[in-house]
């Protein structure tokens, strides 16, 4: 029998970019990178575990300058940002964020970015790893007579997350950042660098995300970040996947694809009804799902037996009676809750708290249970604090 392949082998090139922070990230051990939006995203610089419990009690740094930003800009940059959403933008103001869905004609998710807009006319997507750049572009053709510019603005983001990281940020930029509401951002400086400061995270924690938008820079920002920290703790990790779950964030391409809907995912909160059907090119296809009901949906479960090692890197068949029912997109052992919990989508008669399903795990056959999502803080008290 032949050797599996050594997956360390993989080819790498220059058509997979390096972060603005790259060099500086090496200096701290990454133990391991992904590919995300054709770019080198470092995932940890510890045990998962160490890096939650980091998050949860001090401040913890992470280069997520992988999530591309769609600059949609110009005279008629309004109308089809819209277009690409059916949530109401003019709700957004002008120095404010949203998180958002891209939706396509049949209310499919292409992607669920953090919108922010940064004048009447100009709007940052902050994207999940997909083609939604050339989704924009694409659809442009189909509406000739828009004004409007679309390009990848050249720009890198970094989170800033945990309990400690107001003391950190204001240490860096001063008491009036912390004035800064939940969803809003600020321009401010960082190593003489100039940077869009938001109060936004991929956490469910107190959080701020800085937007480097001098991307040679990005040595001396993270540097300064990690240097105002080390009185706080600081330490730099990658995405904490035990506690998106907890607080019952989605990982598009993961837990749902351009195949999935709002209402499927339960976030119908994203969806102003009463837009036009001209305004959107979803909100008419979503009208219709609506009316007519989902035949699935996705559900917080939480699995028997023991703590599972990591998380998962297939999806998982859920099954009842032998027959496959549903899948398992999303799962991980949380210490603070003592349990395996993950997201499981069924159909939508069996996506009801109690309902148990077969699980074929990766680490055996479990028993996973619908619960209520999030798991921990249901009101998001805790990131708006």
């Amino acid at each position: 029998m032949t050797e599996p392949f050594d997956m360390s082998l993989v080819q790498r090139g220059a058509r997979n970019r390096r972060t603005p922070y790259y060099e500086a990230t090496q200096r701290y051990g990454p133990k391991g990178f992904t590919v995300y939006n054709h770019m080198y995203f470092p995932i940890r610089f510890d045990t998962f575990e160490a890096e939650f419990e980091a998050l949860l009690h001090g401040v913890t740094v992470w280069d997520v300058s992988v999530e591309r930003c769609l600059e949609i800009s110009g005279p008629d940059g309004f109308r089809f940002s819209q277009l690409l959403t059916p949530r109401d933008l003019s709700k957004c103001a002008v120095g404010q964020g949203k998180y958002v869905l891209i939706c396509d004609s049949d209310g499919g998710i292409v992607n669920d970015p953090v919108l922010t807009r940064m004048d009447e006319n100009t709007f940052w997507f902050a994207l999940a790893s997909s083609d939604a750049l050339l989704f924009a572009r694409g659809l442009k053709n189909a509406y000739p007579d828009l004004d409007v510019t679309i390009r990848e603005a050249d720009v890198a983001p970094l989170q800033v997350q945990g309990p400690k990281s107001k003391d950190l940020m204001a240490k860096l930029l001063g008491s009036e950042i912390l004035d800064l509401k939940y969803y809003f951002w600020t321009e401010a400086k960082i190593a003489g660098a100039p940077v869009v400061v938001t109060r936004t995270g991929w956490t469910s924690e107190i959080g701020y995300e800085v937007y480097l938008t001098d991307t040679t820079k990005g040595t001396e920002v993270f540097e300064a970040i990690m240097e105002a920290g080390q009185e706080f703790g600081v330490v730099p990790t990658g995405p904490s996947d035990i506690r998106r779950i907890e607080g019952a964030i989605f990982n598009w391409g993961a837990d749902m694809t351009y195949e999935n809907n709002p209402i499927e995912l339960g976030m119908e909160r994203l969806v102003a009804w009463d837009l036009s059907d001209d305004a959107s090119i979803s909100i008419g296809a979503l009208r219709k799902i609506r009316d007519e009901g989902v035949a699935q949906r996705i559900n917080g479960v939480e699995f028997d037996g023991p703590a599972f090692p990591a998380l998962n890197n297939v999806k998982w068949p859920a099954l009842d009676e032998g027959e496959r029912i549903g899948k398992v997109t999303s799962a991980i052992h949380s210490p603070r809750l003592g349990k395996n919990i993950g997201y499981c989508w069924l159909p939508a008669e069996r996506s009801s708290a109690g309902t148990a399903v077969s699980v074929e795990t990766e680490w055996g056959t479990r028993t996973a249970t619908v619960v209520p999502m999030p798991f921990v803080d249901p009101d998001k008290s805790i990131p708006v604090s």
